[in-house]
């Protein structure tokens, strides 16, 4: 148990050291790591830490090496990963059998495993630590301190980290103070929407009742987004620490964590840490000393993306449906059973510890002149480096793309950059050198949002991204205002008869009309920003509508109705092959005489002829 702040300090001391050592090797022994994040864990993650556990027990080397999981390295797309300490070295795509080779020649002989290296793709070297690769270097890492470092499911790893210090500066504040340090530090909630966190806090903190909440929104649901399970995979005590330091600043003594269930190894290491700290006695009643006490309570969302509004949030943990309420008045006022309540998202929270540990000094020190600190973006789609990126403030798109992300694979023309999710939008090669911040992105017809950007190179319609994104909110629509549940639904209609190839320019007005309409009248955050990748796309991307509604085509070759696959009878070998494979015998010709055909009453538009052919004879038109 941890009683005081004396026993605090002394505890996180031994931690540390104990942390340091093993980084330095002071211990005498060598540490191997592994990526435990759920991307790693998907390609055997786990068996290959029971591999090398098995060869160290099996050769009596338990006295010289340890063997752990770590949260997240980020490099998603070189996963899995194995780090070796004291040496830091770092090999990237590991797999099962790759393990002996690693024990004989690395932990066993000191030679590094150079093909498991990674490769530099602008240098063509080979490079062994972290901190030199290209992916890393323009990274802050704030929101995920301790991911990829300790163990999230070891609390003396948390300690020695620095876990709970902003907590203890916090306790020895008064609440007034907390508040104003995270007023003074700039922090906009990371959630989306961008509102400043201290503002927040001070209207709950301002309400006079005798029970209020923190809740904590982990519901994450856009696609290819990822940042709030990776934080709570790699450091939970983290956002843990920062629910607590806004429970004592509003005199709040319970706090929820909302998580949908599809995380399943977030959620079992956010009981674990949760289980710790309460044995440490550093959650429950008099905490460190003090009158402050906090309890952690933990509720699992069932998969509803509107729940990501706080609203529904709130109406799913009371046990009712996920629907969002009328706002005024706001969650700060009446939230959790009609209570003042502050819902912050997981990177937020995970922020506030550094905010109290560091100061709000420090945190000013990254970032804009309305936007402080840093952003975790998931960086996915048409890129070489896909992965989770932590950057300042006014980072370019440019460097996010390129210097971080690699580039577009096979040399393709970057075409746009998709920030926000379904509720964001397309920013194009004409906005790469815009810097990322709140107001930027917003005055760019995108937004922030929890930080999904998916990236699009020359092979992408924008007309079918548009669609994808609201086949996405149809779906996800909870019904409860007529121009989200209609509104969406007729633009998905008018999107789809665009691919066909049935619309008209009158179509392209109605469609513009209606994503105004359910813009500026819909109830939640869900409907009102729905229309903007449409919004987006028509505004940069127009000529790919009108030539799919007047010259019936697809530029981009992806929306089936609009597209053939033809032969080119001058380099045709009359081989038969592309026939062959053909699965609804839509290709005729003589082998060895005549070029083939394919009869596009037939074509099913699979691909499979042109994935086939060994020659290039078969194109998309």
């Amino acid at each position: 148990m941890i009683n005081n702040f004396d026993e605090l300090n002394q505890t996180t001391d031994k931690c540390t050291k104990c942390l340091e050592d093993k980084f330095s090797g002071a211990d005498g022994k060598r540490h191997i790591v592994l990526c435990g994040g759920t991307g790693c864990l998907s390609s055997h993650s786990d068996e290959i830490k029971a591999k090398f556990e098995e060869i160290i027990k099996e050769k009596g080397l338990e006295d010289k090496f340890t063997v752990n999981q770590v949260g997240c390295f980020g490099f998603c797309s070189q996963g899995p990963f194995v780090k070796i300490y004291p040496e830091d070295t770092l090999y990237r795509t590991v797999s099962i059998s790759d393990v002996e080779e690693i024990v004989e020649k690395d932990l066993l002989g000191g030679e590094i495993v150079e093909r498991l290296l990674y490769v530099d793709p602008a240098t063509k070297e080979k490079v062994s630590k972290q901190e030199d690769i290209t992916f890393y270097k323009k990274q802050v890492r704030i929101a995920l301190h301790g991911c990829g470092s300790i163990d999230p499911e070891n609390i003396d790893e948390a300690l020695g980290a620095g876990a709970f210090k902003g907590l203890e500066r916090a306790l020895n504040m008064k609440r007034e103070d907390v508040i104003k340090e995270v007023l003074d530090s700039g922090l906009r909630g990371r959630g989306g929407g961008g509102f400043p966190t201290g503002r927040k806090w001070q209207f709950a903190f301002a309400q006079d009742s005798e029970e209020k909440y923190v809740v904590c929104n982990g519901d994450e649901g856009d696609p290819g987004a990822f940042m709030d399970r990776s934080i709570l995979e790699g450091n939970p005590l983290g956002v843990i620490e920062g629910m607590m330091i806004a429970g004592y600043a509003i005199g709040a003594k319970n706090g929820y964590f909302y998580v949908r269930a599809e995380y399943p190894i977030a959620v079992n290491r956010l009981k674990i840490a949760v289980k710790q700290a309460e044995e440490r006695g550093l959650l429950g009643d008099n905490i460190l000393g003090t009158d402050f006490s906090f309890r952690v309570h933990i509720r699992l969302g069932a998969g509803a993306f509107v729940c990501g509004e706080e609203t529904a949030l709130l109406n799913s943990i009371e046990g009712q449906r996920g629907m969002p309420r009328p706002r005024p008045p706001f969650p700060a006022v009446k939230g959790l059973w009609q209570k003042p309540t502050i819902i912050n998202n997981v990177e937020t929270l995970a922020t506030v510890p550094f905010v109290l540990r560091e100061g709000a000094a420090e945190f000013v020190k990254y970032g804009t002149e309305k936007s402080k600190g840093t952003k975790v973006f998931a960086l996915g789609g048409k890129i070489n480096n896909v992965g989770l990126v932590e950057v300042p403030m006014g980072t370019t798109l440019r460097e996010l793309v390129y210097d971080i992300g690699g580039g577009i694979p096979g040399g393709k023309e970057f075409k746009a950059i998709q920030t926000g999710g379904p509720s964001g939008g397309c920013l194009t090669k004409d906005d790469l050198d815009a810097s990322i911040d709140y107001d930027n992105l917003i005055a760019k017809g995108s937004m922030m949002g929890s930080g999904g950007a998916i990236v699009m190179d020359e092979d992408n319609c924008m007309v079918d991204v548009a669609k994808f994104y609201m086949e996405f909110i149809c779906d996800e629509s909870c019904g409860k205002c007529t121009p989200c549940r209609i509104g969406t639904k007729r633009m998905l209609e008018i999107l789809t008869k665009i691919t066909d190839g049935k619309a008209t320019m009158d179509d392209l007005a109605e469609l513009e009309s209606l994503a105004e309409n359910v813009k500026n009248n819909s109830l939640c955050g869900l409907g009102q920003t729905a229309p903007n990748p449409v919004l987006s796309t028509l505004k940069h991307f127009r000529d790919e509508y009108i030539a799919h509604i007047v010259d019936k085509r697809c530029p981009a070759h992806v929306c089936k109705n609009l597209m053939r696959y033809e032969i080119n009878p001058e380099k045709c070998k009359k081989c038969s092959l592309c026939a062959r494979q053909c699965p609804v015998n839509a290709i005729s010709g003589v082998v060895g005489k005549e070029p083939f055909v394919i009869d596009q009453t037939k074509c099913i538009k699979c691909g499979m002829c042109m994935a086939s052919c060994k020659f290039g004879a078969i194109s998309k038109k």
